[in-house]
Order: C-alpha cells, then structure tokens, then sequence
C-alpha cells in the first residue's frame, strides 16, 4: 500500500475546500488569529514508518488532545485508583456542560471532556509535578523539543471562565484536592502546548503498539490499558460527536478544537489530521472529512 500516495491524494481532494466551511475557535482569541485555510496530514506506522503531507510540518496549539496524554499519565500512575471520580461513559452533551455536572454530583462523565481533563490535572499534580510531567512525556515519545504556546495559554486564562465554574463546582462535591488556580494552570497550559502533525502521530503512536514505546522498546502502558484508552476515544473522544465519528470513520479519535484530530489503528498505524475550521460540535470539518477518505482508500477500521 502506498501511503504517501494516499495522503497526498487527500490533501489534493481537499485543498479546494479549505476556508468554505466552518470557523476557527474564535472564542479562545489566540485561536480566532489563526487561518482556517490550512490542512496537514501525518501517519507513523507500528513499525515506525512516517509518512506525511500538506501543511504537517506546521505547530498549532493541541487543545483537547493534550487530554490523551494526561489521561495516559493518570493510568500509569494510579490505575484504577484514577476511575474512583471520573467516569467512562459518553457525555452526550458539550464538552463544557455544567447541567450533566450538576447533575452527577461533581464527578465528571469520562476524562476527555473539560471537567474530566481538570479531575485528571488535578491527580497529576497530587501524584507529581503536573505540567513538567506532561512535556517531558511528550519530548520522550516523539524525541523533540515539545513546548506551551503562551500566547494561547494566556488567551485560554483570560476567557476560561466556564472552565473556572467547572473546576469550583467538582471542587464543592469534594472532587478536586488541590488549589483551583494550580489545577487550572496545569490544565490551561497543557491546552496551550505547541506540537504539528508529524509530532502527534509519533506521539500517540504507543496506542497502535498495545502500548510499546514509539521510540524506544519500553512499555508506556500494559496491553489492557492500551486497549481501554482506545476505547475511550472511540466512545468519548470527540465530544458530543463521538457516535457520528463511530459511523463514519471507525477508529478509536481525539480531537481538539485547535482544529486537530489523532486516529488509532490498533496494530497498524496512528494518524494526525489537522485543519483549524471546526464544526458545531468542535471537530475539524475537513479533518474528519480526511479520515472518511483515509478509511475509504486504505480499507482500515476497528469494524
């Protein structure tokens, strides 16, 4: 299979699209800056091929897909300790609602919505150093310099407010131990890291490998905690679109309103597609437009 061919095919058929549909998060104004008329494509297979296309050497702010690795970095370190206040069910609702949180008495639906992302930042800082554990995880799985955009990080401050009331709201059920404000920076800038295509793909690339290390021959997950993460991405990891996702793509996804989104293809590859123009519900338009047509042409899905 020629898989250069196949991503190049797919940046040609969509290159015509960009800027026709959909708008950049403009409610994050760092985001509202950044042009929609942009589409890149990265894949690295299990045995470490990379293979990319378009604009996928090009840095953009990972949003909620930084929420795979914390997640990641919460199983590792407490295991089934870390479920004891977050679920793993579908929220069926926006990713920052705070009816459903309400609701269920603090404890957020799954981690890859905003409140379960900040219960999980606030484990990692009751077990470690938070956010240095994130980037330092990161340098290891793709071997480069990993780093927070700023600008974005302090955009995503000064407008959070809903992120504020969610992180208070667990806070009042008991749910977060730690200092709102520590929890939020951690949370923020982890939102605000700085990565491209090429990086991503690489990085999440231990989830295609029942958790081997993409660079190294170390395990970064057990096998059934590899196979439960790509559960949660397929069940919960594009927000309230994750049963739209299901049945048109087939592959476990995480995606981010920064425009990107990551698919596993358990024992064969991971990639990243990224175009900044989102959807109503927050996912890329033509990045999931892209991995219909990678599916189509390569025949891959967990169906």
């Amino acid at each position: 299979m020629n898989l250069q061919a196949i991503l190049d095919d797919i940046v040609a058929t969509l290159r015509p699209e960009l800027g026709r549909s959909g708008k950049v998060a403009d409610y994050i104004p760092a985001l509202a800056r950044v042009p929609a008329d942009q589409f890149g494509i990265a894949l690295r297979t299990a045995d470490g091929q990379e293979v990319a296309s378009g604009d996928s050497a090009t840095p953009f702010s990972i949003q909620s897909v930084s929420k795979l690795f914390s997640l990641t970095l919460g199983v590792r370190a407490l295991d089934e300790k870390l479920w004891e206040r977050i679920g793993r069910e579908p929220s069926g609702n926006p990713f920052n609602s705070l009816v459903q949180l309400e609701r269920e008495q603090g404890v957020p639906r799954n981690p890859f919505i905003n409140a379960g992302a900040i219960a999980v930042a606030d484990r990692l800082l009751s077990v470690g150093d938070g956010l240095d554990d994130l980037l330092a995880f990161l340098r290891s799985l793709t071997g480069e310099t990993i780093t927070v955009d700023e600008e974005v990080a302090a955009s995503e401050a000064a407008t959070g407010f809903r992120n504020v009331a969610l992180a208070n709201f667990m806070k009042s059920f008991g749910k977060i131990d730690n200092d709102i404000p520590a929890v939020l920076d951690v949370y923020f800038r982890q939102c605000a890291i700085r990565m491209d295509c090429r990086q991503l793909a690489r990085a999440a690339a231990f989830l295609c490998r029942d958790g081997v290390h993409p660079l190294q021959r170390t395990e970064v997950l057990g096998v059934r905690q590899a196979r439960r993460i790509n559960a949660l991405m397929l069940t919960c990891g594009t927000y309230d679109a994750a049963g739209e996702f299901a049945f048109r793509i087939g592959l476990p996804c995480k995606s981010g309103v920064g425009g990107a989104i990551v698919a596993v293809v358990p024992d064969e590859l991971t990639v990243c597609v990224w175009s900044p123009a989102l959807d109503a519900t927050g996912n890329s338009v033509l990045g999931m437009r892209a991995l219909e047509l990678f599916v189509a042409r390569t025949g891959m899905s967990v169906f």
